[in-house]
């Protein structure tokens, strides 16, 4: 079937590799888990999924594909869902706090369904996603290479990186090499929300230091004050957001609230 290039389908049939994403969702998995999977497009990742899980839900949002998909699966325990990712209740839909999310998901929606999936109530076991591989390197990124998606990603979930799949093995290939991204949900956010509220006034334009960028917040602290403030959390004055991670930007917080009781 032809793709949607608006949709942004590339179609991966290398078994190998489609087998790999199935056994890395299927790392939590017990006889009554079921595999939410975003976009099944032709079904290949879906023949892979079958063999682990007793049943998959499938959300495919082409009615062409949701149409034909069950064809291809007779006797299996597949749900197909018409239907778009991002305006389903995933909890009404699943019924079960005991499932895990795979998908090999269109670039240009990759933020909104990564933290659609974190913040879902109850969250997956296991989520694995084929995405853009700078994108899974940016999500799974480290000191001096953080960004604000990375932060919440991270706050929510351990980060894993899996496999890289090269474009040549798409049909159409796209023009980006993409990578397998696994997340674990936590139980609890590492640090409170309201700490990255703080990260986002920080990121606000990455490319100057943090102090600068957070002396134009409505907080009503002086640059230099805050070069004083980073210093005491043993952070560089000159650093910028990038090079912040949770902890520091936890320990920031508490400075700025201990200002703010003072005052």
């Amino acid at each position: 079937m032809k793709n949607n290039k608006s949709l942004g389908q590339h179609w991966l049939k290398n078994r190998t590799i489609l087998d790999e994403i199935a056994n890395l969702a299927a790392v939590e998995a017990n006889e009554e888990t079921i595999c939410l999977e975003i976009g099944p497009g032709l079904g290949t990742l879906t023949s892979s999924l079958l063999k682990h899980f007793s049943k998959v839900v499938a959300v495919e949002y082409d009615s062409r594909l949701a149409e034909n998909l069950p064809k291809s699966f007779p006797g299996k325990n597949l749900e197909i869902i018409n239907a778009d990712i991002l305006k389903v209740d995933v909890s009404a839909l699943i019924k079960s706090d005991n499932y895990v999310a795979v998908g090999n998901i269109p670039y240009y929606i990759t933020s909104p369904i990564v933290n659609l999936l974190i913040s879902s109530t109850p969250r997956p076991r296991r989520i694995v996603l084929l995405m853009q591989k700078e994108v899974a390197e940016r999500i799974a990124a480290k000191a001096d290479k953080y960004s604000l998606i990375a932060l919440a990603v991270q706050n929510q979930a351990e980060v894993e990186l899996g496999p890289v799949v090269k474009a040549a093995e798409f049909t159409p290939p796209p023009k980006v090499d993409s990578q397998v991204l696994v997340l674990t949900p936590l139980d609890t956010p590492q640090v409170d929300p309201t700490v990255l509220e703080l990260a986002k006034q920080g990121f606000s334009n990455p490319r100057k230091k943090l102090s600068a960028n957070l002396a134009n917040t409505q907080l009503g602290i002086s640059k230099t004050s805050w070069e004083d403030l980073l210093r005491n959390c043993t952070i560089n004055p000159d650093a910028r957001a990038e090079d912040l991670g949770l902890w520091d930007w936890e320990e920031l917080y508490r400075q700025v609230q201990k200002i703010s009781t003072t005052n």
